[in-house]
């Protein structure tokens, strides 16, 4: 684990509208390995968006969900799935997607 990448919560805060306003605020800054797996695009209105999945694998944390995101050199990652790879607690592996922020 060569990476540094900061694990980050969503705070919604009412808007007066009925709505939200989400920001995020960092839970933690933790060591990790981070690999790509593909990457594709896609039409978006107008222009094409990118999108590239990746995981990464960080010690075990309890407090990680799904509503979460990662920051990875500067770039926002929407965390999709996680797994306690070896059941024991160890690691965790992190199915993420950046784009479309």
């Amino acid at each position: 684990m060569r990476e540094r990448v900061t694990l980050q919560a969503p705070v919604r805060t009412p808007d007066g509208a009925g709505g939200a306003d989400v920001t995020w605020n960092d839970v933690a800054t933790v060591w990790a390995s981070v690999m790509a797996l593909s990457g594709r695009e896609r039409p978006a209105g107008e222009r094409m968006e990118a999108r590239r999945r990746l995981q990464v694998l960080i010690r075990y944390r309890s407090d990680v969900t799904a509503a979460m995101r990662l920051v990875w050199q500067g770039r926002a990652l929407d965390i999709r799935t996680m797994c306690d790879i070896d059941g024991k607690r160890h690691m965790l592996l992190i199915d993420c997607e950046e784009g479309g922020q």
